[in-house]
């Protein structure tokens, strides 16, 4: 029985490859559907899993934002954050498009720290009921290995030129000076997205502990605090786009086959990663 299964392991093994390259022929060659092709008017984009690089849905902003056919854009999150440059890229892309078509940014999972950041110049954001909102606040971290270096009897050289050239080594504990410096730096960048949420939603940035501070936020407390506009599903996120736009027959923007298929494996993927590490999560 365990050759029997080791076989089969082994086989799909060895022919992965091809038989992926046969599900993507597959889904190229599937027939269209016969129905009239119609103009897209309004466009979903989606912002999921970790932000570490900003240059895909930037330009899938920035197409939609020269796209007259397209009225408005649904900004779909369901993300942790991750890096601060990127999330500032997708905000400020969010905020130009926002002056030529309206823009509704909806927590269908979660929307904290930086995917936050990148929603808030949406001109209305709508959360899901169960969604998870805010975290607004700045992390650097770095393990301390050097325990684990002297047991296995590895010494770190370094040859360095400037008195915080090293800070946030991993390879030994920070000295006071290091640590002074980096929590210099995360100041910089917590004030800098504070004041930004303050601004875009109008909230007093003199009061950002209730709102701002990391705190983590239900769909109802966000709201209560001002992250949010409104707690709803997506369809009724879609329709309020639809009305924001002018739309009176929404016809969504569809990508290729092949896109959304290549899309849909990396999404589930991610999404798979991020539910064992980020966030909260709830059984039923």
């Amino acid at each position: 029985m365990l050759d029997t299964i080791s076989k089969i392991i082994k086989w799909i093994g060895q022919h992965f490859m091809g038989m992926l390259f046969l599900l993507i022929v597959l889904v190229v060659l599937i027939p269209k559907s016969a129905a009239p092709l119609k103009q897209p008017n309004l466009q979903e984009i989606q912002l999921f899993g970790p932000i570490m690089d900003a240059d895909k849905i930037v330009k899938e902003i920035e197409e939609a934002q020269t796209n007259n056919a397209i009225k408005g854009v649904l900004l779909n999150v369901n993300s942790p954050g991750g890096a601060v440059p990127p999330s500032i890229e997708i905000s400020y892309a969010i905020k130009a498009l926002q002056k030529h078509k309206p823009v509704i940014a909806y927590a269908s999972g979660i929307m904290a720290s930086g995917s936050y950041y990148s929603s808030i110049y949406a001109q209305k954001i709508i959360a899901n009921p169960g969604a998870i909102v805010g975290s607004i606040g700045v992390i650097m971290e770095s393990a301390n290995i050097k325990e684990l270096l002297d047991k296995i009897g590895v010494k770190p050289q370094v040859v360095k030129q400037g008195t915080y050239k090293e800070a946030g080594t991993p390879m030994r504990e920070w000295t006071p000076q290091e640590r002074t410096e980096l929590e210099t730096l995360t100041k910089d960048t917590y004030k800098l997205f504070v004041h930004d949420v303050a601004a875009a939603r109008g909230l007093d940035i003199n009061a950002s502990k209730s709102y701002a501070d990391a705190h983590i936020f239900s769909s109802q407390r966000a709201k209560k605090a001002g992250l949010i506009d409104e707690i709803g599903i997506k369809s009724q996120a879609k329709s309020q786009l639809a009305k924001a736009a002018n739309v009176v027959k929404p016809i969504w923007k569809e990508k290729d086959k092949l896109e959304a298929f290549l899309e849909r494996l990396e999404t589930q993927s991610i999404l798979k990663i991020q539910s064992y590490f980020y966030g909260l999560k709830a059984s039923l």
